[in-house]
């Protein structure tokens, strides 16, 4: 539940601007999440989150600048390894599995790694499509999702 929540929490500050933990208890409320403001202070705190300027003197939460190189994020890899299930290939395509309503989540982790060899990434519910440029570099991300999940 709180990888969820903080996972919606993330896709809320990237979509839409908020202000204050209130607003942010309010839209997870609406999305059937329901939070206290105290829970909401951990996450944002957990998250990392930054407060930028949305103009006009007001500020609202974002998340923090992109980790430099091949640094993986702790975020990131603690959504991937609380979510994913099993990996798959096939030629140039790796099919993730992950708790069912966790895929959008893992795929912006996967998105967000911002490896050279990834394309980019579908997801569903719980299937995630990864595409890798080439099909001789599959083994090769397959062996970094799979050291991920430790």
């Amino acid at each position: 539940m709180k990888v969820r929540r903080q996972m919606k929490i993330m896709e809320l500050v990237t979509s839409r601007a908020i202000e204050t933990q209130e607003e942010l208890v309010a839209l997870l409320g609406q999305c059937g999440f329901n939070v206290t403001q105290a829970t909401v202070s951990r996450d944002v705190k957990e998250l990392r989150l930054i407060k930028a300027p949305l103009g006009e003197g007001r500020y609202g939460y974002a998340l923090p600048p992109d980790m430099p190189g091949e640094t993986i994020d702790p975020r990131l890899k603690r959504i991937f390894c609380e979510s994913v299930i099993r990996l798959d290939y096939s030629e140039n395509l790796i099919v993730i599995k992950t708790l069912p309503g966790s895929a959008q989540g893992v795929a912006y982790a996967v998105d967000n790694m911002d490896w050279k060899e990834v394309l980019g990434s579908l997801a569903g519910d719980d299937t995630i499509l990864v595409i890798v440029k080439d099909k001789d570099q599959v083994l090769g991300v397959m062996k970094r999702f799979k050291e991920l999940l430790g």
